[in-house]
């Protein structure tokens, strides 16, 4: 059991859904599956997308008919006030992003590295073994 909950910023087009701007593209392969898992467990989850108006909205609408609601939309904190259409950097401890370095991965690998930084920072973790053996 995870005992450290950490906020993670969630990029919507290319990330939870097929980008298809400004509709609504498919849902990503085990996007909302593993986002409702990472929000069971505790984690705050922050839309942070460049979509506002009436297309962000049906974004959030579409997120919730999909078992989603979000800590805060396009903020760090839902009772921050910040004056603008355009997203804009927050505070996260994780951003997940289609736009990555690298590209991006799929959501049974960001579920793993996720759980796998989320435990107790007085936790030791065993140092791994190369592939030398040391």
């Amino acid at each position: 059991m995870i005992k450290e909950t950490i906020t993670i910023a969630v990029d919507f087009d290319g990330t939870i859904v097929e980008d298809d701007y400004p509709n609504i593209g498919k849902p990503q392969l085990f996007a909302f599956e593993t986002l409702k898992k990472l929000q069971d467990q505790g984690h705050r989850l922050i839309l942070w997308t460049y979509r506002h108006g009436r297309p962000l909205e049906e974004a959030v609408a579409f997120c919730k008919e999909n078992g989603i609601t979000f800590y805060a939309v396009n903020k760090s904190f839902p009772e921050e006030q910040y004056e603008t259409k355009y997203s804009r950097k927050i505070n996260a401890d994780v951003f997940i992003d289609d736009r990555n370095f690298g590209g991006m991965v799929s959501w049974g690998e960001i579920y793993q590295k996720i759980i796998g930084e989320a435990k107790p920072m007085n936790v030791k973790r065993k140092k791994k073994k190369n592939w030398f053996g040391f």
